[in-house]
C-alpha cells in the first residue's frame, strides 16, 4: 500500500479545517481535486476518514487514529527537507529566488548588490514561477526566499513590503474605455476578466477587484498562468484585467492601454521567506532588499505587520 506525502496533507488539512471547501482553499486546489484524493486514501487505507454531509465534516474513529501520525510524519518530512535544502544551498552557496512577475524599479540589481557585499562568496539564482503557486517555490521549499503580491496565502511566510502602487486597468487599444485618464472600478464590473487560475486563492480574488471582506462578482473570460500570458489574451480582445502599476508599464506592448482605477486599494509587493529561517544567507537578502528600496523610490521602507 503506497500513500504518498500529498495525500497526508490533502487530509490533514481536512482534518484542521474540518471542512472540505476551506481545506481547498488553503491548499490552492479545487473541491472537487480535494475530495477525489480524500477518496484515494481512504480506498489505499480501507477505511472511512471523515463523516461528512452539507452541512458539517467530521474524524471518524480511523480519521483520528491517523492525524497524529500523518502530522508527525509531515513534519519529519519538512525538516528533513529543509536540512537537504541547507546543506546544498550552504555547499553551493547559492540563494534561490523566487518571483511571480518582472521585478521593476531595479529593486533585484541593487538586491543582488547589496547582498553580495555582505554574502561575497554567494551567488543569487533567479527563478520564475507561475501564478499556480502564489508563494513563487516558498511553499515547495524550491525558493529560500521570493517576490510576491501579497495577499500571501500561507500563514507560515513571512514578508516585508517594499512597494505600494496604484492598480491599472488593461485593455485592448480598441476598449471603449481606452482614450479614459481613468476609471473607476464600477464602470468595470460589467466586463469580462482576464484573471489568475484558481490556485492563486485570494490573489486570485485580489487582481479581480476584491477587495478585502468582499466576495468577486465579475465575470472571469479566461485564466492565464503567467503575466505575460494575461496581457497577451487582453490584446486579442477577449478581456479585461488588473495590473500593478509598474507592471503596466513592464509589459506594455502593442494592442493594449493602461488606465489607472482611482478607487482599489493599492497593490503591495513584498519580499517574503519561511517564518522561522533565521539562516544569514536568507537574512542577509532581506536586508538587501529593504536597503534597496529608498534609492529607487526616495521614499523611507514601511515594513508590513506580516512579519
Amino acid at each position: 500500500m503506497d500513500v504518498h506525502l500529498r495525500d497526508l496533507r490533502y487530509f490533514t488539512a481536512v482534518a484542521e479545517e474540518l471542512s472540505f471547501t476551506r481545506a481547498a482553499e488553503r491548499l490552492h486546489v479545487s473541491q472537487p481535486a480535494l475530495s477525489k484524493q480524500i477518496r484515494g486514501l481512504e480506498r489505499a487505507l480501507r477505511a472511512t476518514l471523515f463523516d461528512r454531509d452539507r452541512r458539517q465534516v467530521r474524524l471518524t474513529p480511523a480519521g483520528q487514529a491517523l492525524l497524529g501520525t500523518a502530522r508527525r510524519v509531515l513534519a519529519e518530512w519538512d525538516d528533513g527537507t529543509t536540512a537537504v535544502a541547507d546543506a546544498v544551498a550552504q555547499q553551493q552557496r547559492t540563494l534561490r529566488v523566487g518571483t511571480l512577475t518582472a521585478i521593476g524599479h531595479e529593486i533585484y540589481p541593487r538586491a543582488v548588490a547589496g547582498f553580495g557585499r555582505r554574502q561575497p562568496d554567494w551567488r543569487v539564482e533567479l527563478r520564475s514561477f507561475g501564478w499556480d503557486d502564489p508563494t513563487a517555490g516558498l511553499r515547495d521549499r524550491a525558493t529560500d526566499v521570493a517576490f510576491l503580491w501579497l495577499p500571501i496565502p500561507a500563514a507560515d511566510l513571512g514578508y516585508r513590503v517594499l512597494l505600494s502602487e496604484r492598480r491599472f486597468a488593461v485593455l485592448s487599444s480598441g476598449h471603449r474605455l481606452a482614450g479614459r485618464a481613468a476609471v473607476e472600478f464600477g464602470e468595470l464590473v460589467d466586463e469580462p476578466f482576464v484573471s489568475l487560475p484558481l490556485p492563486a486563492g485570494p490573489l486570485r480574488d485580489f487582481w479581480l477587484g476584491a477587495e478585502e471582506g468582499q466576495d468577486v462578482t465579475v465575470t472571469v473570460a479566461a485564466e492565464a498562468a503567467t503575466a505575460d500570458e494575461k496581457l497577451e489574451i487582453i490584446a486579442a480582445g477577449v478581456g479585461i484585467g488588473l495590473v500593478s502599476e509598474g507592471n503596466a508599464t513592464v509589459y506594455s506592448r502593442p494592442g493594449i492601454v493602461s488606465v489607472p482605477v482611482t478607487d482599489l486599494s493599492p497593490a503591495r509587493f513584498a519580499v517574503a521567506w519561511r517564518r522561522g529561517d533565521g539562516r544569514l544567507a536568507v537574512q542577509a537578502f532581506l536586508q538587501a532588499c529593504v536597503d534597496a528600496v529608498p534609492d529607487v523610490t526616495g521614499a523611507a521602507h514601511t515594513s508590513a505587520s506580516g512579519t
